[in-house]
């Protein structure tokens, strides 16, 4: 049999098994998608999932151990008698709300100043980066802090006090990506054919950019998260009427020797759906840089 038939029957096999390598999903993606997309269900059907109403107040069940799955209380009773299982599946659709909004919010801020930064440079973009140099000089949790104290509690004060640091970093990224866009061919191909600076921003410059704010918004979620859980533990975040995670942390403080479940199981919450939405994150950013794609295959 001709060597060239031997090496082509060798090689098929091999051609087969990277193709599916190459279509299989990494195992971050997966994992962290699982994670999200529960923490999706949860929150939306938090209603329905939810054994008890979270605000019920027992108090001759108070402080009730966990009884795991042959009792009422799955993970126990805080120090009202309230369902420790309820109002953490209730704390996800409070987590869920405060993360997608301030990524959205914070997204569509930076990625707009940014791609106009580095479209139009001179004036402009001094102006744009003076005003970040300015924004970024507070410590993000400090001025959320200030931004609360100062406009009081709530969940959409809450929202705006996370989103007016948070933008800084779409628009940096997203400013350096535009610099060298805007020298691209097929910009100056738009232009040339009289198309507005408007048009090129929006046709042209801002789909090229999706990727790259798509894995910032991912880390972001996590980040927005954690300050959203720090915030309602300092009593500044959700009002109190609302079930939260960072909440429930704050009502555990007294109980921490003798209820150990009032603050594991909504740590545990916490670190969980940031790990997930990590992990996700740094998956997309794997599958989307093709540095890293070409590095994986070697």
């Amino acid at each position: 049999m001709p060597s060239s038939i031997l090496e082509s029957a060798t090689d098929a096999p091999v051609a087969t098994r990277e193709a599916r390598r190459a279509r299989r999903l990494p195992l971050k993606v997966v994992v962290g998608g699982a994670v999200v997309a529960a923490l999706v269900i949860v929150g939306v059907l938090s209603p329905w999932l939810a054994p008890h109403d979270p605000q019920y107040q027992a108090l001759e069940a108070m402080l009730k151990p966990p009884e795991w799955l042959g009792g009422a209380h799955v993970l126990g009773t805080d120090n009202l008698g309230r369902d420790i299982l309820s109002r953490i599946i209730y704390g996800a659709r409070v987590s869920l709300l405060v993360a997608f909004a301030v990524v959205l919010i914070s997204g569509a801020v930076g990625i707009l100043l940014g791609a106009i930064s580095g479209y139009f440079g001179g004036k402009v973009d001094f102006a744009i980066q003076k005003l970040v140099e300015v924004v970024w000089a507070f410590p993000a949790l400090l001025l959320a802090i200030t931004i609360l104290a100062f406009l009081g509690q709530g969940l959409f004060n809450l929202i705006l006090a996370l989103v007016a640091q948070r933008w800084i970093q779409y628009c940096r990224v997203v400013r350096g990506q535009t610099l060298s866009l805007r020298d691209r061919d097929f910009v100056a191909a738009t232009r040339a054919l009289g198309a507005g600076s408007p048009r090129v921003i929006w046709r042209h410059i801002l789909p090229n950019l999706l990727q790259i704010s798509l894995v910032i918004g991912t880390f972001s979620m996590a980040s927005a998260i954690i300050s959203e859980a720090s915030l309602s533990f300092l009593g500044l975040g959700v009002p109190p009427g609302i079930p939260s995670w960072g909440t429930m942390l704050a009502d555990s403080r007294s109980y921490i020797s003798t209820a150990w479940w009032l603050a594991l199981f909504p740590g545990l919450a916490i670190f969980v759906t940031v790990l997930g939405i990590n992990l996700l994150g740094d998956g997309v950013r794997d599958l989307l840089d093709p540095r890293l794609k070409r590095a994986m295959k070697h």
